[in-house]
């Protein structure tokens, strides 16, 4: 079978995508607006760039009624986000966040996620999270007849838990990232080494 996505509403187009370029890292990008609310949201479609500079790229659309998502109004305002991954312990938390507030509401407060000021230059990370990332907004690609918006941010520092580093020389880690699949959630589970060239 071959499908023509020329003939696909958006809907399917999405749900055939989100299926098939599998599994996606979940970036939940934590924001803040210049009256310092705290916006906790994960996006699936984000993922590493370029290591020079290095760069992600997080896809952001609208939330269901066309108006701009709080990530990106802050971030077009501030310039600056923390992205944090997720593991299982924080999942239900994660997934809970993604359900849409009104701007002046936090999901830190709403959800009891619990945040921790790291870096006073950058918005809070969520505690617990193995990673985090600390981002300025590098870059928006303009996609034509499109509402998502590409937001490319480069990674300025970031924060490692001890418990995933296994070797501090090498700066090796090891967890659990959850990814999102279709409409569910994944850990990568086995893993696969390949043999040597």
């Amino acid at each position: 079978m071959v499908i023509n996505y020329a003939d696909k509403e958006l809907t399917q187009k999405y749900q055939l995508m989100a299926q098939t370029i599998i599994p996606r890292p979940i970036g939940w990008v934590v924001t803040q607006n210049k009256d310092g609310v705290v916006n906790i949201a994960p996006f699936s479609y984000f993922m590493g760039l370029s290591s020079n500079p290095p760069t992600m790229i997080v896809s952001v659309g609208h939330k269901s009624d066309g108006s701009q998502k709080d990530t990106l109004k802050n971030l077009r305002e501030t310039k600056k986000c923390t992205i944090c991954m997720v593991d299982e312990a924080l999942l239900e938390k994660m997934h809970l966040s993604s359900k849409e507030l009104e701007h002046h509401k936090s999901e830190a407060d709403e959800f009891n996620i619990q945040t921790k000021q790291f870096n006073l230059d950058f918005p809070p990370l969520i505690e617990g999270t193995p990673s985090a990332f600390f981002c300025e907004l590098y870059q928006e690609i303009e996609l034509k007849d499109s509402k998502t918006i590409p937001l490319v941010v480069e990674i300025k520092e970031q924060y490692i838990a001890d418990n995933i580093i296994t070797d501090k020389e090498k700066i090796t880690l090891e967890y659990e990232p959850v990814a999102r699949v279709g409409k569910s959630y994944a850990l990568l589970g086995k893993k696969i080494t390949p043999p040597k060239i």
